[in-house]
């Protein structure tokens, strides 16, 4: 091309794992991407706001990264090494279905472990035929408990299939509640339409979190409270506005059932006692109850935070109910800010053949797969044939040392289909080369914002990389299953998913406006209930509880940041490897900030810096979530750390219950080790 002649800039979407949604105008070069910004068009989705994150501006360097898979790849040798030759389509594929073959033959359809949680994936790549496939085998359903599950299933116990709150109401509200997320780090976009809020209405803006996040810091009040201690400070806070007549009684009687039984249960939580397990002031929990009891329009944002503890359904779960005593709904700038994704005019139903049987298949827990792997979990038998797509379970799985054991055994076999060489992909037995979103046809569903766009190729594939839907036809034929019924074509896909019979990007899918929760959508239950629900008999939680949270040794918290989508990105711009830590608590064990520490507990140990600072509270200490193996020394993260342990609704990940303790090994200016 000609110095000076203009470059071509294709639009498209970004299907990443993050609320937002974003429409990128991505600028190529003979072939090739040079420049990834946001698409400032009139068909952006609007939430993009004309600006996206660093992590995907700079995404092009994983596109052309020297990691990047380019073939499919045989192990040569020892697993872990990395070391492969590179093989043909049809060679893999057929290596693959041998495998899967005798491993259902021999020992049954539950020795085949699909582990497929392509949540940086669009629609089609996450749901379709690769979904599809394993489930014609038989192969065991693994639930995605790893994250967001139980966050999902107290939203669906406490309003059914009610709708979240428009992100575009939350400049209307006079007071915000963020708990237990951080949208500085992931969701982005939200926080200009917060500080609307604060800016032009006057709004109070409250956020808990053991962290002082970035929005923390800008907070009116932070409540800095231990982690797993969400429940009684919801508690407490329903229990004061009963107590002192703030509760919503018109809305409750119209609107909740189960009202009794919660504030019943509320009724041992007093400030005072609330205050002491959460380990916060007493007047910061009744400032926060006055707040509630007197600032309207009020919305609250949830976030995941509060799941990954022994306590996370009852937190989730005491949370979305203390908004309905409350009755913080029914005008613009009120409700509960969740996951919009309910909007989306989807059925990926549609794409299992007509008239074919869908099997019988066992249900599996990411959580549990490590314990399936070692033929440790109760009435499975152990795992013969492990397929991994669009995940990095060696660094992003509970319990780290295990998992790695068990990828390390010669009998396992593996395949892992990925962009680049991911830590889970050396220890593969078989590696296939994955298209990036810039490289194949699917459509972005957002979960923080209530649009759906295309995704539209805007290079060549990069090297013989294949998309999952692809990787499912070819692994299909090679199995001996109709072809007809793998046809990875995007756009037929595509038609047959859409409910709205519509080929469009929908920068909107919800008028502006028309998201009032409880006036535009309702609660609604199997069982054709439209209340709120309190309390429920049939739950496995039915209402909240709390569990004692040990006091010994550091709560240890693995938080996103913005430099990282779960593990993506690290490879080549990992957040900065440090564990953060309270002055008080670096002062009791004489570490400085920057000294070299050692971090361990009984799963074992980790070594990197002290970052000293006012960011965590007292007792609590963070690693960020997604570094690689190649980060660390030992070659262990953080993960190393976290035992195997699931939450109390939906069987949830509890990364946040590790506890550890730290000591100094060498001070800053020691020098390298």
């Amino acid at each position: 091309m000609q110095t000076g002649a203009v470059r071509p800039v294709l639009t498209t979407a970004c299907p990443l794992d993050c609320p937002d949604g974003c429409s990128l105008a991505v600028t190529v070069d003979d072939g090739r991407i040079t420049e990834v910004d946001a698409d400032k068009s009139d068909a952006a989705n609007p939430f993009t706001q004309g600006f996206i994150c660093q992590k995907v501006k700079h995404h092009a360097e994983r596109v052309y990264s020297p990691d990047r898979v380019l073939t499919p790849l045989i192990r040569t040798g020892a697993k872990g090494l990395g070391e492969f030759g590179a093989a043909s389509w049809d060679e893999a594929l057929e290596v693959i279905a041998s495998r899967v073959k005798a491993s259902i033959e021999t020992t049954g359809v539950n020795a085949v472990v699909p582990y497929l949680y392509s949540s940086s994936a669009g629609v089609l790549a996450a749901g379709g035929l690769i979904v599809n496939l394993f489930a014609r085998l038989g192969c065991p359903y693994v639930t995605h408990t790893i994250c967001a599950a139980t966050t999902s299933a107290a939203w669906k116990q406490v309003y059914g299939s009610m709708l979240s709150a428009d992100p575009f109401d939350v400049p209307y509200a006079r007071l915000l509640v963020v708990w237990g997320a951080n949208p500085n780090a992931s969701n982005t976009h939200l926080t200009p339409l917060i500080n609307k809020a604060v800016k032009d209405n006057g709004a109070t803006l409250v956020v808990i979190d053991p962290r002082r996040t970035g929005i923390a810091s800008r907070a009116d009040l932070h409540v800095a409270i231990r982690p797993g201690t969400d429940a009684p400070l919801a508690y407490a806070l329903a229990n004061w506005l009963v107590a002192n007549g703030h509760h919503d009684a018109a809305f409750i009687a119209d609107h909740v059932d189960g009202a009794e039984e919660f504030t019943a249960a509320a009724q041992e939580w007093t400030i005072e006692r609330a205050a002491e397990v959460c380990d916060v002031a007493a007047a910061d929990i009744e400032r926060l109850a006055r707040l509630l009891a007197t600032d309207e329009p009020a919305m609250l944002r949830i976030g995941w935070g509060l799941e990954r503890n022994r306590n996370g359904g009852s937190g989730c779960v005491g949370a979305l109910s203390l908004w309905a005593i409350a009755g913080h709904f029914g005008w613009r700038g009120s409700g509960i800010l969740k996951s919009t994704g309910g909007a989306a005019p989807l059925d990926l139903s549609r794409l299992w053949p007509a008239g074919t049987r869908r099997p019988t298949r066992s249900q599996l827990s990411m959580n549990d797969v490590a314990l399936a792997l070692a033929g440790e979990l109760d009435g499975w038998p152990q795992t013969e044939v492990l397929f991994v797509q669009g995940a990095n379970p060696a660094v992003t799985a509970m319990d780290q040392g295990r998992w790695l054991a068990e990828l390390g055994r010669d009998d396992l076999f593996t395949v892992v289909h990925d962009q680049v060489m991911t830590d889970t992909a050396r220890f593969a037995d078989v590696v296939l080369p994955a298209t990036t979103h810039y490289e194949a046809d699917d459509l972005a569903a957002a979960y923080g914002s209530f649009s759906m766009m295309r995704v539209d190729a805007v290079i060549d594939r990069v090297g013989e990389s294949r998309s999952n839907d692809e990787v499912a036809a070819g692994l299909a034929a090679a199995l001996g299953l109709p072809a007809e019924h793998f046809v990875a074509d995007a756009d037929r896909m595509a038609a047959a998913v859409r409910t709205d019979a519509s080929m469009s990007s929908v920068a909107e899918l919800r008028p502006r406006a028309g998201t009032v929760q409880f006036v535009d959508t309702h609660p609604r239950f199997h069982d054709g209930g439209t209340r709120a629900r309190l309390f429920d008999a049939s739950s496995e939680l039915p209402l909240p509880r709390h569990v004692p949270i040990p006091s010994d040794g550091l709560a240890m918290l693995s938080p996103a940041t913005n430099r990282t989508i779960n593990s993506m990105f690290a490879e080549f711009d990992p957040p900065e490897v440090a564990i953060s830590i309270s002055r008080t608590d670096a002062a009791v064990r004489g570490i400085s900030d920057g000294d070299r520490v050692r971090v361990y507990n009984a799963l074992g140990e980790i070594e990197l810096a002290a970052k000293v600072d006012d960011v965590m509270r007292a007792g609590v200490v963070a690693i960020p979530k997604g570094l690689w193996r190649r980060s660390f020394a030992g070659g262990r993260t953080a993960n190393s750390l976290i035992p195997l342990e699931n939450n109390d609704l939906g069987g949830g990940a509890c990364f946040n219950d590790a506890r550890v303790e730290i000591e100094r090994i060498a001070p800053v200016d020691a020098g390298p080790l």
